[in-house]
């Protein structure tokens, strides 16, 4: 499915349910010079990406925005993250302007282990940050980092959401898999996480994880997509766990950066055969509850 067929799919598949939109809770804007990087890293298969993958929304800004809406998507995010120190700041400040110019974008901060952290995360908290981002794979940095105390303290304390890759897919980092984020929840056991592609491939460990700590969730980015099933295969049998949790497992795409179409991600849950009462709260409404949509 792409383009109007997504679109009609899309549309039919709201109706259905009943929904008044689909909330995707991971979604990529950036600096337009940022992106073009980022595309360009995919573009080469890079280490931290491993095999082929072609983006299938390379467009304008402006396009991409029309798109998403277009596909009924009612509030989204822009995540961004940085790969170095001296940068999390810019990115913020880029997000805050991004924020404020896209009224449905939920307003989007990140951060690094670095002495400023605690600052400028306080500040993005102050200006109105929905949601923050952290990338262990791409930063390459331990989320147990001293530096990343007070950070944790702090969004815990504001109960602010972070979108976090920690999973060691779609290439394994020096600090990814479950053992890293669990000490982090050991300390902070209130941390409102949003585990990035359900953990891929430890699935099963942050499904350990999610019973163990009331305010973790999931986000369903690529997992059962046919790109994602040839490399990462989701246990069929975690899918109870998958009904069990249902009220803590999010929608999430990776717009633009996916190589298949918006559609497939929302089908490849569908064929999930979970039911609609599980669909209804994956695609809306555990987001709605969780960032305040009407």
């Amino acid at each position: 499915m792409t383009g109007a067929d997504d679109t009609d799919y899309l549309s039919a598949f709201r109706t259905e349910l009943g929904l008044p939109g689909i909330i995707d809770v991971h979604t990529h804007f950036m600096p337009d010079q940022v992106l073009r990087k980022v595309w360009a890293y995919f573009d080469s298969a890079g280490p931290l990406i491993g095999r082929a993958w072609p983006i299938a929304y390379r467009a304008d800004e402006q396009v991409r925005l029309k798109t998403l809406r277009d596909f009924g998507v009612r509030a989204f995010t822009a995540l961004v993250y940085p790969h170095k120190p001296n940068m999390a700041a810019w990115l913020n400040e880029w997000t805050a302007d991004f924020a404020a110019r896209t009224p449905d974008c939920l307003h989007t901060a990140t951060f690094f282990p670095e002495p400023e952290a605690e600052s400028y995360v306080a500040a993005a908290v102050q200006d109105g940050a929905r949601v923050f981002k952290a990338h262990v794979q791409v930063g390459d940095y331990h989320p147990g980092d001293p530096l990343l105390e007070p950070v944790w303290g702090l969004l815990e304390d504001a109960q602010i959401p972070i979108v976090i890759h920690c999973g060691s897919g779609p290439a394994p980092g020096t600090h990814t898999g479950t053992e890293p984020i669990a000490g982090v929840l050991q300390r902070f056991p209130r941390l409102p996480l949003i585990i990035a592609h359900m953990g891929t491939p430890e699935y099963s460990e942050f499904l350990d994880l999610a019973e163990a700590y009331p305010n973790l969730r999931l986000d369903t980015t690529m997992v059962w997509t046919d790109f994602s099933e040839a490399d990462a295969p989701y246990p069929i049998g975690e899918h109870s766990r998958l009904r069990s949790l249902a009220d803590r497992i999010l929608f999430g795409s990776d717009f633009p950066n996916i190589p298949h179409s918006y559609g497939h991600s929302v089908h490849a849950l569908e064929r999930l055969d979970l039911g609609d009462d599980w669909l209804r709260q994956v695609c809306y409404h555990n987001a709605a509850t969780l960032f305040g949509i009407e």
